[in-house]
């Protein structure tokens, strides 16, 4: 039954409630439990904070990714995308982002962060 599992492109999250972050150039993908806010980004060396998913071993600074560079909140099964604020921007298939305003994110979806590509898919 086909109904119980996202179809590529959809905007509605699977009964597992899971994320999965494909950086570009590693093999392995993160996974992400779905909570009702998401933080990316990477380690805060003067504060000793940590995002909720912290990208530093990713080459985060390097790639030109915030501390606190963009969220991921739920609203009805429903995933959506908001650039913090971030200095190098956040882009969902190539279109920038306007800061602080959710955009849908979709199964498939490339996100990158500064220059950080990831590839997101829902499980």
């Amino acid at each position: 039954d086909v109904g119980n599992y996202p179809r590529w492109g959809t905007a509605r999250l699977g009964s597992e409630r899971k994320l999965l972050l494909r950086i570009r150039d590693y093999d392995e993908p993160l996974v992400v439990p779905v909570s009702e806010v998401i933080m990316l980004g990477r380690y805060d060396t003067v504060t000793g904070e940590s995002p909720h998913v912290d990208l530093t071993a990713y080459g985060a600074e390097e790639k030109g990714v915030s501390r606190r560079h963009a969220s991921i909140i739920i609203d009805d099964d429903t995933l959506k995308v908001v650039d913090m604020g971030s200095a190098n921007a956040t882009h969902i298939n190539g279109q920038k982002l306007i800061a602080h305003q959710a955009r849908i994110l979709r199964d498939g979806d490339e996100l990158r962060l500064g220059h950080l590509v990831i590839h997101i898919h829902f499980a």
